[in-house]
């Protein structure tokens, strides 16, 4: 019997729950991220940006040394916190992958953040995703999931 994984998340957390039998899930893992939940101006600091190098003003995409700008400096506080915890999230399902924890997956998220988790996966953990659910299901409580799935004609 292959073994299904669900993974349920959202920016704040993410919950990796096995498929036990007929409507029956097991949480195996739950991976928070309270920053996720945090606002932008709760995420930045009063302190000024240092450069090595060049002051002055550069072109829009650069630093003002002059460089490309890093992904830190063309997102907010908030983006990159939540496309480190896709990452985290991507590396988590990659190590159980080699581990052979699972064999199939079903990934429930939000639009966003599903998109953001999409470009975190490893290339062998795409090849496992047996089914997407566009929704931010994370929320729901073990045996809510269980219900979600039987009602709406998804089999566990």
């Amino acid at each position: 019997m292959k073994t299904t994984w669900i993974i349920a998340a959202d920016a704040s957390r993410a919950r990796v729950l096995q498929v036990a039998g007929p409507e029956k899930l097991v949480e195996v893992e739950n991976l928070p991220n309270p920053e996720g939940r945090a606002h932008e101006r709760d995420m930045q600091t009063d302190a000024e940006p240092r450069f090595n190098g060049h002051g002055g003003v550069g072109k829009p995409g650069t630093s003002s040394n002059g460089g490309q700008a890093s992904d830190r400096e063309t997102q907010g506080p908030r983006e990159h916190a939540v496309s480190t915890f896709a990452r985290r999230v991507g590396d988590y399902l990659e190590k159980a992958r080699t581990a052979h924890r699972y064999d199939q997956l079903v990934v429930i998220a939000p639009p966003k953040f599903l998109g953001a988790l999409r470009k975190e996966m490893g290339k062998e953990v795409e090849k496992l995703v047996a089914d997407e659910v566009p929704k931010d299901l994370s929320w729901l409580s073990q045996r809510e999931l269980e219900g979600y799935f039987s009602k709406d004609g998804r089999s566990l």
